[in-house]
């Protein structure tokens, strides 16, 4: 079994800042490529960023320059650093991964979502 839990989410003032983090968990044998998705009321879910295992990052048009992903492979744990934040990133954010587990099964696996709320 695996989990991803998503922590950072919050309240915070147009211009702010947030910290995104997301761990993984549980049966892993290899972590592959990881990202951030967001999901506004009423609208679909929307790729905001990815990285791969090796660390190459790749941003959707409305957040290059302002948002930044990373990861630490040792700790399993996936990052996104938000600034610059708008009312329209207001959104449930949530993490994926794909990942072997211990029973060599690859798969995409998603976080239950952290809400971000920007608003003044």
């Amino acid at each position: 079994q695996v989990q991803l839990v998503e922590s950072g989410g919050g309240l915070v003032q147009p211009g702010g800042s947030l910290r995104l983090s997301c761990q993984a968990s549980g049966d892993i044998f290899s972590l592959h490529a990881m990202g951030w998705h967001r999901q506004a009321p009423g609208k679909e879910r929307e790729l905001v960023a990815r990285i791969t295992t090796g660390g190459i990052p790749d941003y959707a048009d409305h957040v290059k320059d302002r948002f930044t992903i990373s990861r630490d492979n040792t700790k399993n744990t996936l990052y996104l650093q938000m600034n610059s934040l708008k009312p329209e990133d207001t959104a449930v954010y949530y993490c994926r991964a794909f990942i072997t587990t211990t029973m060599k099964h690859y798969d995409a696996y998603w976080g239950q979502g952290t809400q971000v709320t920007v608003s003044s």
